[in-house]
């Protein structure tokens, strides 16, 4: 049987593309997607990725306007929440699960739910 290898691209409406693309780029380092030749597009590291259909009337994203919750791995939580709050995002500290690793939330400029995940 033939599978996916992976995410190749995640696209979703934004009220103002450009300026969010800039957000995510400046302050999770999610490079935008090339447009010219030479550019460079945001490589992500390997490692587990959870795919998970929530019911529909889920709270776990918060709003129930928002269909889905980005979830961003990270190699240190603690200096990544440093880093987005010295830049005036505010970021909420979840818990640190010992056999799921530390997780933290915020919401990009347009409201979308983010998740952190440094895994246990």
């Amino acid at each position: 049987m033939q599978k996916v290898l992976g995410f190749g691209g995640f696209f979703f409406r934004a009220k103002d593309p450009t300026a969010l693309a800039e957000w995510y780029e400046t302050h999770l380092g999610v490079l935008r997607v090339p447009t010219e030749a030479g550019q460079e597009a945001w490589v992500q590291e390997g490692g587990d990725t959870a795919f998970s259909p929530f019911a529909a009337d889920t709270t776990y994203f918060g709003d129930a306007k928002y269909q889905f919750m980005l979830n961003f791995r990270v190699a240190d939580l603690a200096a990544m929440t440093e880093q987005l709050q010295n830049a005036g995002i505010a970021v909420e500290f979840e818990g640190d699960y010992e056999s799921l690793g530390k997780f933290a939330r915020l919401q990009d400029p347009e409201g979308n739910p983010i998740q952190l995940w440094q895994p246990g």
